[in-house]
């Protein structure tokens, strides 16, 4: 999803991105875009140095958020926010995230950031704030198998590692287990640390190979 930063807009338009471009697509939201089959008319252009993205999928039917490969929790859907959000958090655990499309498959990737505050006990302190984007690429275009993730506080590099052998399509027939996933629906995999004492006023930037970098900026008061 993204806006033109001269033509600000809440929800913003869905998008694919190819090279320095950035093309609009003819479909409401990406949980539409999915369910029309991954195909949309065309739309205008728009160089990607003069567009806004957010949040790739606004408001998530369901957000599962997984510890190992059979076990995961529930988090709020109404807590999303996209690049650029400042966020009220002391500590960041980096995610990977599927993202459901048409008829519970996957319909690809992103980088999550699951923002904890340290004066609300569990589950509330993750209620706030779940990082999503920058963008959503494809399961033909990404393996997320050993991708790399690096986070970096005001440029300095915090922590480097590499998602580890998760199983997405179990992890989906898991959550799919006597219920429906709708598309839009986020499982978000194991972490790859913690990330904690961030200043006020800190630049955070989670940076996955072959998704983007994520950049919010924690809460100064």
């Amino acid at each position: 999803m993204f806006h033109p930063v001269d033509h600000p807009m809440e929800r913003g338009w869905v998008g694919r991105i190819d090279g320095d471009r950035v093309i609009h697509l003819a479909a409401q939201t990406l949980q539409s875009f999915f369910t029309g089959g991954g195909s949309a008319r065309e739309h205008a252009e728009y160089p990607l140095a003069g567009v806004r993205l957010l949040a790739p999928v606004l408001h998530p039917p369901a957000v599962r958020v997984f510890e190992e490969q059979t076990s995961f929790a529930f988090a709020n859907p109404a807590a999303i926010v996209g690049p650029g959000a400042v966020v009220a958090a002391v500590t960041l655990l980096p995610r990977l995230s599927a993202v459901i499309g048409a008829e519970g498959a996957l319909g690809g990737f992103t980088a999550f950031a699951d923002w904890r505050s340290a004066t609300s006990p569990p589950p509330k302190d993750r209620d706030f704030a779940l990082g999503l984007g920058p963008i959503v690429v494809t399961p033909d275009e990404l393996d997320p198998d050993g991708i790399e993730a690096v986070v970096r506080v005001d440029g300095a590099e915090r922590a480097r590692a590499r998602f580890g052998e998760f199983d997405w399509a179990a992890a989906r027939d898991h959550a799919a287990a006597g219920t429906v996933l709708r598309p839009g629906d986020l499982l978000a995999g194991p972490a790859l640390g913690t990330v904690d004492s961030l200043e006020p006023g800190a630049l955070i930037e989670l940076d996955v190979a072959g998704i983007g970098v994520l950049r919010q900026t924690v809460l100064r008061d």
